[in-house]
């Protein structure tokens, strides 16, 4: 039933966009439709993760300032709480908009990837819209790759391009007080960070590579338009603090 429904709502809508790009494209080029239908749904959840970036971005900002509420507060967890809450609502920052922006986003961008690793295959007119009709001629090839095939060019740039972009949305671990000894949570939240930072563009690559270039291609898409608003909301930081 759940299935059903998200199939409806999120897969139908984005693969008939996918017919559609191949039927209005001069040549029916797959690789440009992969990519302009990527931005295009990006940029309808830009107003989503722009609140997510936005509010990362001020975390990054305020986190010396989190320290050293933990720090003199470390003996009273409710007003360590209570002085914390007074910090994000002084800055404008809700800590839990990212939890919701991802629910918002996940269910579209599976989608979409769904889209590019099952749709390609064989195009399948049972689910097109009856003002949609599957186009004549179908061009694979991008820049002389096939993307219903594997490409480990495309599959290394996604993971590149993932790499810069957990490097810009994950905060780097403060380093330690001079002869401070490491705890537990120092020593998780540096595991952490570094597994994010270079065990995901590993899987990203992994993933890509496996199932097809169109995957590929549409990760790299995905993540250089991240890299790129990261880069947007960290200037627009800087000149508001200068």
């Amino acid at each position: 039933m759940i299935l059903s429904i998200l199939k409806t709502i999120f897969y139908q809508p984005l693969y008939n966009g996918l017919i559609i790009g191949l039927s209005i494209i001069p040549g029916a080029n797959v690789g440009v439709v992969v990519i302009l239908l990527t931005l295009v749904v990006r940029s309808v959840l830009l107003p989503f993760s722009h609140k997510s970036v936005v509010s990362q971005s001020k975390m990054r900002q305020i986190a010396p300032k989190i320290e050293g509420i933990k720090e003199q507060y470390k003996d009273d967890k409710q007003e360590q709480a209570r002085k914390t809450m007074e910090l994000y609502k002084e800055h404008g920052v809700n800590p839990f908009s990212g939890c919701v922006v991802i629910l918002i986003q996940l269910p579209v961008l599976f989608s979409l990837y769904y889209v590019f690793s099952k749709g390609l295959s064989t195009l399948n007119g049972d689910i097109l819209y009856s003002f949609v009709h599957v186009p004549a001629v179908v061009d694979m090839t991008f820049f002389g790759i096939i993307l219903s095939g594997k490409s480990v060019l495309l599959a290394a740039i996604a993971a590149i391009s993932q790499y810069f972009q957990i490097k810009l949305s994950v905060p780097p671990v403060p380093p330690l007080a001079p002869g401070a000894k490491p705890t537990f949570k120092d020593d998780f939240a540096r595991s952490f960070s570094s597994q994010m930072k270079y065990m995901l563009p590993i899987i990203v690559f992994g993933i890509s590579y496996s199932i097809s270039a169109a995957v590929a291609l549409y990760w790299a898409t995905s993540n250089t338009f991240s890299v790129f608003h990261e880069l947007y909301v960290k200037r627009k930081a800087e000149e508001i603090k200068a």
